[in-house]
């Protein structure tokens, strides 16, 4: 999603160029492209598919409604086995149109994820509950911390549901290096995204998410969170940032690749990123 104005060829070709191993893809232009091409695309130019994102938006109170989502989120299950990544990521939903019940659709989260998690588990996938930052609460994530997140992934067996630790979603928050803590020792942190905090916001507030180091975000202060929790998987940047889309998606992926460097790895090349 970091370069979306790149069709999935192109960014196969540039990750290749630039040597990014690992990708983390997201549902639309991998629908549109078509899994199995999608596929055999990655597995050719030699890249690894870190995340599916997204599958989530499990609060609906009305049953033709739960239904459909269940269904759209085996599907999504379905096609990250398919892509070959044991990781599918979470966006939770937000409140139904008229309620104000946080407490009962994060219920509903739970009742959800007993009948997706088994499922997931079948098809070697495991389900990562995203936390999202609190000014999304009301209409995409009732979710909106760690210790929530947690709250509701350790019903489940671990190897059926974790959570994302994302640097956006959760910076702000003091008690995120103790919850990332618990999280690493229950083997429960699937996937790690990072992006930075820049203001002002933009006007509907989704795609205001900074590049690595314009923002208010340490980044290698939340990498040795993860690492001492003992993360040890890929480390992915998800930019929703109009400015960045409006640019050359080559010219901001090897931005991107050379902020990771800098920002996150000490000017060191090693380890793996994902553009999402």
């Amino acid at each position: 999603m970091t370069v979306k104005q790149l069709s999935l060829p192109e960014l196969a070709e540039a990750c290749g160029h630039l040597g990014v191993r690992n990708v983390g893809l997201w549902r639309e232009p991998v629908q549109a492209y078509g899994v199995e091409a999608t596929a055999e695309l990655v597995r050719d130019a030699g890249l690894t598919v870190t995340t599916l994102c997204r599958g989530g938006f499990l609060t609906a109170t009305d049953p033709a409604e739960r239904a459909r989502a269940l269904d759209d989120n085996r599907r999504a299950v379905d096609e990250a086995a398919a892509l070959g990544t044991d990781t599918l990521v979470l966006v939770s939903g937000g409140l139904p149109v008229g309620s104000k019940d946080l407490h009962g659709a994060r219920e509903r989260i739970a009742d959800a994820l007993a009948e997706l998690g088994p499922y997931a588990e079948r098809h070697g996938v495991r389900l990562a509950i995203e936390p999202l930052h609190p000014m999304y609460a009301a209409d995409r994530c009732v979710v909106s911390t760690l210790t929530q997140a947690l709250d509701l992934a350790e019903r489940f067996p671990a190897h059926q549901v974790g959570v994302t630790v994302d640097t956006y979603h959760l910076w702000w928050d003091d008690r995120a290096p103790a919850e990332i803590a618990r999280a690493g020792a229950a083997g429960r942190i699937h996937t790690f995204q990072l992006a930075d905090w820049t203001t002002p916001l933009p006007e509907g507030v989704l795609n205001g998410r900074g590049q690595i180091g314009d923002g208010a975000i340490d980044m290698r202060e939340w990498k040795g969170y993860v690492e001492a929790a003992g993360y040890t998987g890929a480390i992915e940047v998800e930019l929703f940032n109009e400015a960045l889309w409006a640019r050359d998606g080559r010219e901001v992926l090897a931005e991107t690749a050379a902020r990771f460097i800098e920002h996150v790895m000490d000017g060191k090349p090693e380890g793996a990123m994902s553009s999402v």
